[in-house]
C-alpha cells in the first residue's frame, strides 16, 4: 500500500468548513478570536509559572514583504489576486509558485504565492500568510500565465484552470530526491527568494483582509491589462516547414524515419531543429508508424535542446507513444503521465519534469499543462476524439490549450491524425499552420482498398444489399480475408440489443411506467428499461396491441453472436467498455470491437468491416458526418495496404461524402468542404460559439444581464433534455455566436456576468460552456 503524508502536511485543495462567528478585519471570526485569547491567557500563566517568555510578534519580511497569493475559490467574483504580508519566518520558503495557507473569510484555504513585492496597492491593514505547505515552486510562471489565459478563454477562474493544471501534493514523494526545497522558481533569480516572476496576470488588485470583512475588494487595474489571448485566432502567420529550413541538418540530428515518406517531412523536422518554430496540421499515413514519427519529432527538439509535450487521447496511445520514445531516446529521458498511475507515482514523474530531470512528456489531456523547460515541441494526436475536452470547468479542450502553448511560448505545434478535423483545417486556412500530409502515390501505397456496401455494382448482384446489416458483400470479404489473418468488425454502439422495436408496427418500444427506451443486456435476458430499470416481461405495442418487439439496434455483443454462427470456425472475440484488448496475433480470428477498443493485429488485420454506418452518420449532430469518418480512417488504418491483400467493406450509402471521402482515402478534402458549409451556416469552427445551459429562469435572468459584443447572435433558449433524452426535460439552453475575432469579448463579457451573480450569493447558476461540442 502507499504510504499516505501526515495530516499537517496537508494538500493543495483541501478546504475546511467554515467556522461560524462574526467575521472580523484580519479574517478571524469571533469564535476564532474567542478560543485565541483563552489560549493567550492559559499561555500566560503557564510563562509566569515555568518563566517561559511569550512568542514574539509577526514582524514582515525585510525584502519584498508582500505575496501576491491565488486562493483556491471557485467563485468567479473572487477571481483575481490578493495580497498577504509574508512573517520573517516564512521569507525564504515563501518563493513564487509555492502551495500556501492563508485565512480567507474566515476559514483556511489552500493557494499559490504568485510573486513577491515591496508594497501592496490595498490601503488596509494586510492579514499574514498561515502557513507554506511546501517551498517547491510548482507552479512555473509559464503554467501561470497560460492558466490565466485559459480561464479568460473559456470564462472560467484561475484556480479552476489550477486544478487540471497542477496534480495534489504527495509530501513523501515531495521529499524523495533531494528536491529543490525553498529553490527558486525556473527563471527567478535565485539569490532572491521573492523575486517577481512576472506571472499576475490578473488585471486587479485584491485584499485578503478586504474578503474577510465580507467587503468585495475595488477593481484597481495596474496599467495595461495582460494579453490572454495566444490562440489560433490573433496569432501571426505561420512559418512553413520548407521555407524556415536551414540549408542543412547537423550530423547528429535523429534520422528522419517515418518522415522521410511526407514531401515536407524532412523539412518540418530541419526547421523544429534550428528553433524556427513550425506549426504543421498533420495527416498521417495508414499503419502503426505514427507513434515512431511523434518520438522522431520529440528527439528532433530534444538534440536542439529543447522540451516536447505530447497529448494522445487514451492509455493505449501513451503505450504506444511510450514504446516509441523510449526507443528513440533511450531509457530515463521521457515521462508518461496518465490518471492510472496512482497520486504518488504520477506526481513523482510530475516532479521529474517540473525539477527539469526530463524534457520529453506523453500523456492524455492533463499533460497539455506539464511544467516542460525550454518547450519547443507541442504535439496532439487525434484532435477529433471527444476526450481531449476536459469534462471540468471550465472544459479547456487541448488543441486550444496547446495552440496557445505553443504561441505563447514561440514553440512548434505538429496536430495529427489519421484524418483532419474543420478546426485543423480553420488552422491551416488562417495561415497559423500549414497542411502536411503525403503525395497521392505513398497514399495509395499505404492505405487498404475501401469498398461501400451500397455502390452500383453491389447492388445489381444483391439487391438486399442496401437494407441488409451485414450485407453479402461483408461476409464475402471476410471469409475470404480470415483465411490469411485476424478480421476486424466495427460495431457503432456496445451491449446486445441497444434499442428495441414493436415487431409489426415499428414503433419504439418504451417502458410503460417512465416512458424510457427497452434493451436487453442478453440472449435469454427479458427486456429492461434502460431508464428506470423496469422489467418489461408483459409489454404489448400501445399503438397495434402486438406482443412481439424486434431489435431496432443491435450491440457489439449480439454482432458476435451472429458473427460467430456465420463463422462457426473462427474465434471470436469482443474489445469494448468491459474489456479493451491491447493487441490480437497474426492468426485468423474474428474482432468485433467498438469504436475506439479497436486492439492493434500483429502484421495487420487481412480485412475490417464497418457495420451499421447509418447509425454514425444519421445521429443529430453537428459533427456526425466528420466523426464518422474519423472512427472509420482510425479502424481502417490498423488493416494491411491493398498491395498486401487489406480490403476495408464499410456498410453506409455510396454517395454519402464521408463515405466517399473513405473510399478515396482524403480526408483532408472532407475537412475543407466541411469547413466550407458551416462558414456558409454560420456554424463552427467558423464562428465562435458559446451556450448557457440550465433552469430557464436562470437562463433567461443571466442574458438579460449579460453585456453581449455588438456582433453576439442569440439563438434560442430551447428545452434540452440528457443524452438519449433521459435528461432533465425542464432545462433550457441559449446558444450565443459571434465572429472569432470576438471569441475573448464574449467570454469576458459571460464571465462578468457570472461574477455578478456570484456575488449576490446565488445558488443555482446556469452553466457556461465556450466552444460547446454540442450545438444541435
Amino acid at each position: 500500500m502507499t504510504p499516505q503524508p501526515d495530516p499537517d502536511e496537508g494538500i493543495l485543495f483541501d478546504v475546511p468548513r467554515p467556522a461560524a462567528g462574526q467575521r472580523r478585519a484580519d479574517g478571524s471570526t469571533g469564535r476564532d478570536a474567542e478560543s485565541a485569547g483563552a489560549g493567550k491567557a492559559a499561555a500566560k500563566g503557564a510563562g509566569k509559572a515555568k518563566g517561559t517568555k511569550r512568542p514574539e510578534p509577526k514582524r514582515p519580511a525585510e525584502r519584498d514583504p508582500v505575496a501576491r497569493v491565488a486562493v483556491d475559490t471557485p467563485l468567479p467574483h473572487l477571481d483575481r489576486l490578493f495580497d498577504y504580508l509574508v512573517p520573517e519566518s516564512m521569507d525564504a520558503a515563501a518563493v513564487p509558485g509555492c502551495r500556501v495557507r492563508v485565512r480567507f473569510h474566515g476559514r483556511l484555504l489552500a493557494g499559490f504565492v504568485i510573486e513577491r513585492r515591496t508594497e501592496s496597492d490595498f490601503q488596509g491593514e494586510l492579514a499574514y500568510l498561515h502557513q507554506v505547505v511546501s517551498s517547491e515552486p510548482v507552479l512555473t510562471p509559464e503554467i501561470s500565465a497560460l492558466a490565466r489565459a485559459v480561464a479568460d478563454r473559456y470564462a472560467g477562474t484561475f484556480s479552476d484552470v489550477l486544478r487540471l493544471a497542477v496534480p495534489p501534493r504527495h509530501a513523501r514523494v515531495e521529499k524523495e530526491g533531494g528536491g529543490p526545497a525553498g529553490a527558486a522558481a525556473p527563471g527567478a533569480d535565485p539569490d532572491r527568494p521573492g523575486a517577481d516572476s512576472g506571472a499576475d496576470g490578473t488585471g486587479a488588485d485584491g485584499s485578503a483582509a478586504e474578503a474577510a470583512a465580507g467587503e468585495q475588494p475595488p477593481e484597481t487595474p495596474h496599467g495595461d491589462p495582460p494579453s490572454t489571448g495566444g490562440g489560433p485566432d490573433s496569432a501571426p502567420a505561420a512559418v512553413s516547414p520548407a521555407d524556415a529550413a536551414p540549408s542543412g541538418v547537423s550530423s547528429s540530428a535523429p534520422d528522419p524515419g517515418p518522415w522521410s515518406r511526407y514531401p515536407a517531412g524532412r523539412s518540418f523536422l530541419a526547421a523544429l531543429r534550428s528553433g524556427a518554430a513550425p506549426r504543421a496540421v498533420w495527416n498521417a499515413l495508414p499503419g502503426p508508424d505514427w507513434a515512431d514519427a511523434i518520438a522522431v519529432a520529440a528527439a528532433t527538439a530534444l538534440s536542439a535542446g529543447q522540451g516536447a509535450v505530447a497529448v494522445v487521447p487514451d492509455g493505449r496511445d501513451v503505450e504506444a507513444v511510450d514504446a516509441a520514445l523510449a526507443s528513440r531516446l533511450g531509457a530515463g529521458r521521457h515521462v508518461a503521465l496518465t490518471a492510472d498511475l496512482g497520486p504518488a507515482e504520477r506526481y513523482r514523474r510530475w516532479l521529474a519534469v517540473l525539477r527539469g530531470r526530463v524534457r520529453v512528456v506523453v500523456g492524455t489531456r492533463a499533460a497539455a499543462f506539464a511544467p516542460v523547460r525550454k518547450l519547443g515541441l507541442v504535439v496532439l494526436w487525434d484532435d477529433g476524439d471527444d476526450v481531449h475536452a476536459d469534462p471540468h470547468a471550465p472544459y479547456p479542450h487541448a488543441r486550444t490549450v496547446l495552440s496557445m502553448r505553443a504561441h505563447r511560448a514561440q514553440a512548434a505545434a505538429l496536430i495529427g491524425g489519421f484524418t483532419r478535423t474543420s478546426e485543423g483545417a480553420q488552422l491551416v486556412e488562417s495561415g497559423w499552420a500549414h497542411p502536411l500530409a503525403a503525395d497521392r502515390a505513398t497514399v495509395r501505397e499505404r492505405a487498404p482498398r475501401v469498398q461501400p456496401s451500397g455502390d452500383d455494382s453491389e447492388l445489381a448482384r444483391d439487391e438486399a444489399a442496401r437494407t441488409a446489416r451485414i450485407p453479402s458483400l461483408a461476409l464475402r470479404v471476410a471469409r475470404e480475408a480470415a483465411q490469411s489473418g485476424p478480421v476486424l468488425v466495427q460495431v457503432p454502439r456496445r451491449g446486445y440489443l441497444a434499442s428495441l422495436a414493436c415487431a409489426s408496427c415499428r414503433a419504439p418500444a418504451r417502458c410503460g411506467s417512465c416512458q424510457g427506451p427497452l434493451a436487453v443486456r442478453g440472449a435469454h435476458a427479458m427486456p429492461y428499461c434502460r431508464w428506470c430499470g423496469r422489467i418489461a416481461g408483459e409489454w404489448r405495442c400501445p399503438s397495434c396491441g402486438a406482443a412481439r418487439m424486434r431489435a431496432a439496434v443491435v450491440g457489439a455483443r449480439r454482432t458476435a453472436e451472429e458473427m460467430g454462427r456465420a463463422f462457426p470456425s473462427l474465434t471470436v472475440r469482443t474489445s469494448g467498455r468491459d474489456e479493451v484488448l491491447t493487441g490480437v496475433g497474426e492468426r485468423p480470428a474474428l474482432v468485433v470491437a467498438t469504436p475506439g477498443a479497436e486492439p492493434a493485429a500483429e502484421g495487420g488485420y487481412a480485412a475490417a468491416v464497418l457495420l451499421d454506418g447509418w447509425a454514425l452518420l444519421g445521429r443529430a449532430d453537428l459533427r456526425a458526418a466528420e466523426e464518422a469518418l474519423r472512427r472509420w480512417c482510425n479502424a481502417a488504418a490498423l488493416v494491411r495496404p491493398a498491395a498486401e491483400g487489406g480490403r476495408v467493406v464499410v456498410v453506409a450509402d455510396a454517395q454519402v461524402s464521408a463515405t466517399q471521402a473513405l473510399v478515396r482515402w482524403d480526408p483532408g478534402g472532407f475537412a475543407e468542404r466541411e469547413l466550407a458549409e458551416r462558414r456558409e451556416l454560420g456554424f463552427p469552427p467558423a464562428v465562435a460559439m458559446a451556450s448557457v445551459t440550465g433552469d430557464p429562469a436562470h437562463v433567461r435572468e443571466l442574458l438579460d444581464q449579460v453585456e453581449l459584443p455588438a456582433s453576439a447572435e442569440l439563438l434560442g433558449p430551447v428545452p434540452v433534455g440528457g443524452a438519449g433524452g433521459d435528461g432533465d426535460d425542464s432545462a433550457e439552453r441559449a446558444l450565443l455566436r459571434v465572429p472569432r475575432a470576438d471569441t475573448l469579448a464574449l467570454a469576458a463579457s459571460l464571465k462578468a456576468a457570472a461574477s455578478a451573480r456570484s456575488a449576490r450569493k446565488d445558488e443555482h447558476l446556469a452553466q457556461i460552456r465556450m466552444d460547446p461540442l454540442q450545438v444541435v
